[in-house]
């Protein structure tokens, strides 16, 4: 049996922390946006998350948002880059020049500190962390203190996130996040992506404007497709996705199965109840891989005039935490 290990080396030229426990190995890059980067199965040769080869290391360094666990803080389009909280309008840059939006907040491309890592009896982990205060480059933007951790831990279950958002400041801040998570169809050696079939516990279709992408507050009527995404599953690639859903926890539970028929196992994304949205993207159903992205909050969610609760538009008083863990296992 592999041994239970984490240690400090290297991914592409890059450094990083990497975890071993049994069949898995998994490798986070602290530098880079504290992007854990791969998740493997090296008894089966499964690959769970789009990762970047050497050739496309300077194209993810530049724009590090579809490869591995990317965290968007805040996630997705803001209007005119303008973010109105708490009775102040904050000027975040538009970074988006075909909709004339800023996309996906600053973290995904700050460096994170490595808290610890090491072992267990049987699993290994990683903390890392990002505080935020006036000496941040992105503190200009949102002018909020605060302390982002996120812990890994590798085992016989998967793979777990732990996500902890500390409020360090003296305000209210807003708590905005998503995980912009890219996984690979296929992901198993001799399967190709006609295998797959995708289920996502989504509830109702927000309307997206076509020019920038942006909630018109309403919702869409499901595809038959769609339907089916809920339900029995889909081909993953079946039409052009970058759609915008409520969250609608089946079961109990809120998640992405991705079933590969001919190799008869199902990834598990397993994201936990707080997530409230989901988007879905698929680059132009470009087989390879998908991005199941959960996510706090409704895209635009400060500049959209509907309660708070349903678009996951809340933020954190002065001490207080947000927390929520989520696991990708196979079943």
């Amino acid at each position: 049996m592999t041994p239970i290990t984490a240690f400090e080396g290297h991914y592409e030229g890059e450094a990083a922390v990497w975890l071993k426990a049994g069949r898995y190995e998994a490798a986070i890059l602290p530098g880079i946006g504290g992007n854990l980067i791969c998740f493997r199965d090296t008894e089966s040769g499964y690959r769970f998350l789009h990762e970047p080869g050497a050739e496309e290391m300077e194209a993810f360094k530049a724009n590090p948002g579809i490869h591995g666990i990317p965290v968007l803080f805040p996630p997705n389009r803001y209007e005119d880059g303008e973010f109105p909280w708490n009775g102040q309008t904050y000027h975040l840059p538009v970074n988006e020049a075909k909709t004339g939006n800023h996309l996906h907040g600053f973290l995904h491309t700050a460096a994170w500190e490595v808290e610890e890592f090491g072992t267990g009896t049987s699993e290994s982990f990683v903390t890392v962390a990002i505080k935020v205060d006036e000496n941040h480059p992105s503190y200009q933007y949102l002018p909020f203190k605060y302390t982002i951790k996120l812990r890994y831990t590798l085992g016989e279950g998967g793979l777990s996130q732990q996500l902890l958002v500390h409020n360090d400041g003296d305000v209210l801040m807003p708590c905005l996040l998503a995980f912009h998570t890219a996984i690979n169809a296929p992901f198993a050696p001799g399967s190709s992506a006609q295998d797959y079939r995708v289920k996502v516990t989504i509830g109702e279709r927000w309307e997206l404007s076509s020019d920038r992408m942006l909630p018109t507050g309403k919702f869409q009527e499901l595809t038959a497709d769609e339907v089916a995404l809920r339900g029995e599953g889909v081909y993953p690639f079946y039409a052009s996705m970058d759609n915008h859903y409520t969250a609608a926890a089946q079961n109990g539970r809120n998640r992405m199965e991705l079933t590969d028929r001919k190799a008869g196992v199902t990834l598990v994304y397993d994201v936990g109840t707080s997530y409230k949205q989901w988007m879905i993207w698929n680059n132009g159903a470009t087989e390879g891989f998908f991005c199941p992205e959960p996510q706090i909050n409704l895209v635009n969610a400060p500049k959209v005039d509907l309660p708070a609760d349903d678009i996951g538009l809340f933020g954190l008083e002065p001490g207080e935490y947000w927390e929520e863990s989520s696991r990708i296992y196979v079943k």
